[in-house]
């Protein structure tokens, strides 16, 4: 997979995972962009830093990873970004599916529901795997699409 940045952020949440995800990343030879939060002791709202990762991600070859208490609020304010498919993630399987079917480019999970091996687990096979493309491709390209009626 050809992968040129990944930005990482987390709130106060997911400071001690972003932490983890950093040296996991790093010891794979990737590069990667720290966009905060820089402590664990103040609280910060997870919508700014899900914005800031959102809004680095300019090329396809760009990702990114979202921490925080529960993953479910960080993810929801990424996917309100057009070009970001944020997928919440609490296995390793979840994460490389998330790649394969549906083209993923910001893995996302709450530090307080899962443990340091499930985040290795998840970080490595999600920055390991590749879109399948195929019968996904249209799929993914419905994301970006209004359906409302």
């Amino acid at each position: 997979m050809n992968i040129s940045k990944i930005y990482i952020a987390s709130d106060h949440a997911g400071y001690e995972a972003k932490t983890q995800v950093k040296e996991i990343l790093e010891s794979m030879g990737l590069s990667v962009f720290d966009l905060g939060t820089d402590n664990s002791n103040d609280s910060v709202d997870y919508p700014d830093f899900a914005a800031l990762v959102a809004n680095s991600i300019k090329h396809n070859d760009e990702f990114g990873v979202l921490i925080c208490g529960s993953g479910i609020g960080i993810s929801m304010a990424a996917n309100r970004f057009s070009h970001i498919r944020c997928a919440l993630s609490h296995n390793a399987t979840i994460a490389r599916l998330s790649r394969e079917h549906n083209d993923a480019n910001v893995l996302c999970f709450g530090a307080r529901v899962v443990g340091a091996e499930v985040i290795k687990d998840m970080v490595e096979v999600f920055f390991a795997t590749e879109f399948s493309g195929g019968r996904h491709q249209r799929r993914v390209e419905k994301l970006g699409v209004c359906q409302c009626s």
